[in-house]
């Protein structure tokens, strides 16, 4: 799928941590992923695999750098909560201050991480194959994201996720220097709740939770509210906290939770 992948040398890397360079037909450019493998899955084959999409601003760097997301999986393969799981974090595609995981301008940020994404991951990773279960989570723009891709790719992930989201395109209005003009505008590719309902059944196993003092909680309750009229399963919770990395890093945990449950409750892949 890929003309060139770059992978970083292992000796230079913190343990477990590649970062990965595609040239990506989708963005027409070449775009960054960062993956970790726990050493559990070293000879390990079809190893499921788990997309974490950043919020507006960040990148592939952000959910390891800022959230510790790779120390707290490490934790639960540990502990024998989850299975081992390798983590992909890609890149949104850095158009403007986020490029809502969504096609507009020419470039398919969407295409990007549902089909290249997991392909560059096991491009650098032996342990994960087309076989691998596949797993999408996200926090405020990513959560977007993740809760999109679900409805918009509903064979394709076993469960997805997501954290403070943003439940509607025109929430990140607020969050952007640049204009939405251009981007995909079907209810599909603007709400979440539409990606959701109008998806070929069955849907992915989902969840998603918001703090009490994030400015999305009001929209977080609204799309709990409407999932459960339209009849859609989902699991949602809310915690003290805010819009931040203190929330997101604690209650990434229970994301985790939710996806190795999945597996372990043997739900089928797509």
């Amino acid at each position: 799928m890929f003309r060139t992948v770059e992978v970083s040398n292992a000796a230079f890397a913190p343990p477990g941590i590649r970062f990965v360079t595609v040239k990506s037909a989708a963005l027409g450019q070449r775009a960054d992923l960062l993956l970790y493998v726990p050493p559990q899955a070293a000879d390990l084959h079809d190893v499921p695999l788990v997309l974490l999409l950043h919020g507006a601003y960040s990148s592939h760097w952000a959910w390891a750098f800022k959230g510790a997301a790779h120390l707290t999986a490490q934790r639960l393969i540990d502990e024998g909560v989850i299975p081992p799981m390798v983590m992909v974090m890609p890149s949104d595609g850095l158009w403007g201050d986020g490029s809502g995981y969504v096609a507009h301008g020419g470039q398919d940020f969407e295409c990007w991480i549902a089909e290249e994404v997991p392909a560059a991951a096991s491009a650098a990773c032996d342990a994960c194959s087309e076989a691998s279960p596949l797993f999408v989570a996200g926090l405020s723009m990513g959560g977007f994201g993740a809760l999109r891709l679900a409805g918009r790719y509903p064979q394709r992930f076993v469960a997805a996720a997501g954290h403070s989201s943003v439940t509607d395109a025109t929430q990140m209005d607020a969050l952007m220097a640049e204009s939405r003009d251009g981007w995909a505008g079907t209810p599909a590719d603007t709400s979440v709740l539409d990606a959701l309902r109008t998806a070929s059944p069955p849907l992915p196993a989902l969840r998603f939770d918001c703090g009490r003092d994030d400015i999305l909680t009001d929209a977080n309750r609204q799309l709990h509210a409407d999932l459960l009229q339209a009849g859609i399963a989902h699991e949602y919770a809310e915690h003290a906290g805010g819009h931040d990395w203190a929330y997101w890093t604690q209650y990434l945990e229970d994301t985790l939770r939710f996806f190795g449950k999945t597996l372990t409750a043997g739900i089928p892949a797509p």
